[in-house]
């Protein structure tokens, strides 16, 4: 057992090891930084981390164990990141939920986790109530609010400012390979799943971004996406790395994302594709890229068109195309120097990161031959949490040839199988095919849905588009597309210009345009299955459905 590190402990000079180190470090050596702005309220990096080592001690003293599952259910606001941190620095496994999600997603992650405390606010607490006795193992919860009408026989409730009063004791003593946080995957099938990470990988993570992103103190990152997306969770490791500050956002429409970015002199914007395609049909405010010196995508391909426009409206910001998935946090990028010359490229490794393009069989792919993304690296998460049958699929062994003859003899090294089909061109840089579950096979042919999309990006007739492949009797399957207009619904346009840029069998069947925004998952990220699903439904209940 040892007390929290003192300022000396965590001296600039020092690297950071644990999760929690992140911010008590920043408070030691920027403790006037301003390190979190929530709407109004702004806090500084000595006050996070006097908040979060209190939280710690508070949590011990109403009986947090090391190894306990700690989910926050918050929407981003400053209790939700000072839980973050204040689970791992008392010992606990962080496990950060969605705030989107409805109650029974919810309850299924606290269920599957084995949840002991839950943070979480009186009236996202009052949703839960009656689908709580399904977490037999929920001992505590905190309150981050009122707390006037909030009982509960089965659990006991703590008043957030109770706990964070807490007498300061001694805390345990972490270790890096120990168990940090369980992030639960999107669930596009089936239920979701944990993907556990150990303080090595995130703070791995934290470094290898900040050092291509060149993160400063004088930066202040829009965190826009859900923090219990690791992309998300990033923004607030990156900042806390380096002293940067973090305006937490929950924006209600895209809109909101541009006001901020004026009112707060943004510097970095992280967001997925689906995100950036609104923004890109938006007109900006003059002064919205003012200050912003990167933008950076994740979790999934930019279409070129938004890409063109982002560039655009904010010519002296630099694009970071990025790819990566949560079993290793992010696996590559491309440098902006990249960007004119390979626009559909997911760039290189990342810092201390391996990538290889494999066989079914081990070996290593040519030049432009698809294959899979392995990842090998300290970012590699440890597995899936209480499923040894899938962990064992995905996280596997390094192929004999990868290794060098100095590691012969020794542990076996695991790497992730990201399922994931890419190529590689003749000077190293990636390209990314599809999910091999979601490629299309029509006639014949082997389709990736993303290219489809591309392709009708490009004809600037849709703001935002889906491709999925639908079963046909005689070819297989067909190609189906669900699209948002750009402006006016026009089929024959559509169509017409993909006939002219597409082969044959990769022209879609059918086009069904939405008025309002196609479907996202949880992450915010397009979702081809549940589009898919919806389709097939509906088209089960009229016979009159056609392509």
């Amino acid at each position: 057992m040892r007390r929290m590190p003192t300022e000396r402990d965590l001296s600039e000079s020092y690297p950071p090891v644990l999760l929690h180190e992140l911010p008590l470090r920043a408070a030691a050596n920027w403790p006037q930084n301003e390190a979190l702005t929530a709407g109004e309220v702004r806090l500084s990096y000595r006050d996070l981390g006097e908040a979060v080592s209190n939280l710690a001690s508070g949590l011990n003293q109403i009986g947090l164990t090391r190894g306990s599952r700690v989910a926050v259910f918050l929407e981003k606001r400053v209790e939700a990141v000072v839980a973050s941190f204040g689970v791992t620095a008392a010992g606990g496994v962080l496990v950060p939920v969605n705030p989107l999600l409805k109650a029974a997603q919810v309850v299924h992650i606290l269920h599957d986790a084995g949840v002991q405390v839950l943070v979480t606010s009186a009236s996202r607490l009052c949703v839960l109530l009656p689908a709580l006795s399904a977490c037999p193992s929920l001992k505590h919860v905190v309150c981050c609010d009122d707390l006037t009408g909030v009982q509960s026989e089965a659990f006991d409730v703590h008043a957030w400012s109770d706990v964070l009063a807490g007498t300061p004791r001694l805390l345990p003593q972490g270790l890096e390979t120990d168990v940090a946080a369980i992030f639960y995957t999107s669930g596009s099938t089936g239920q979701p799943k944990g993907v556990v990470l150990s303080h090595r990988n995130l703070v791995a993570g934290a470094t290898s971004v900040a050092s291509y992103l060149h993160n400063r103190p004088d930066d202040t990152l829009l965190a826009v996406l859900p923090l219990s997306f690791d992309a998300g969770f990033s923004q607030l490791t990156t900042a806390f790395l380096v002293g940067a500050r973090v305006v937490l956002l929950n924006h209600l429409l895209p809109r909101d994302v541009l006001l901020a970015m004026v009112k707060e002199r943004v510097t970095g914007l992280t967001a997925v594709p689906a995100l950036y395609m609104q923004l890109a049909a938006l007109n900006w405010p003059a002064d919205a890229a003012q200050h912003l010196r990167y933008w950076a995508c994740t979790g999934g391909r930019m279409p070129r068109a938004t890409l063109d426009r982002l560039r655009q409206v904010a010519p002296d910001a630099q694009p970071f195309l990025m790819y990566g998935l949560t079993e290793a946090f992010r696996s590559t990028f491309l440098p902006p120097s990249e960007v004119d010359r390979r626009p559909d490229s997911i760039g290189k490794a990342i810092p201390n990161a391996d990538i290889r393009v494999l066989r079914p069989d081990g070996t290593e792919c040519a030049v432009d031959e698809p294959g899979e993304l392995v990842h090998r690296g300290p970012l590699v998460a440890l597995g899936y949490w209480r499923r040894p049958e899938e962990t064992a699929l995905r996280f596997r062994e390094v192929p004999d040839g990868l290794r060098s003859t100095a590691e012969e003899g020794c542990r076996a090294e695991i790497a992730v199988f990201s399922g994931d089909t890419v190529r590689r061109d003749a000077e190293g840089f990636l390209y990314f095919v599809a999910r091999r579950d979601e490629m299309i096979k029509t006639s014949g042919y082997r389709v990736s849905p993303t290219e489809v999309e591309e392709a009708i990006h490009a004809s600037g007739l849709v703001n935002e588009v889906l491709a999925v492949g639908v079963p046909h009797a005689v070819l297989g399957q067909v190609i189906l597309v669900a699209a948002v207009a750009a402006r006016d619904e026009d089929t024959d346009g559509l169509l017409a210009h993909c006939k002219s840029n597409l082969p044959a069998y990769m022209v879609p069947a059918g086009v069904h345009w939405h008025a309002q925004a196609l479907p996202r998952n949880a992450n915010g990220k397009l979702d081809r299955a549940r589009w898919k699903a919806e389709w097939e439904q509906a088209a089960g209940k009229n016979n009159d459905e056609t392509l």
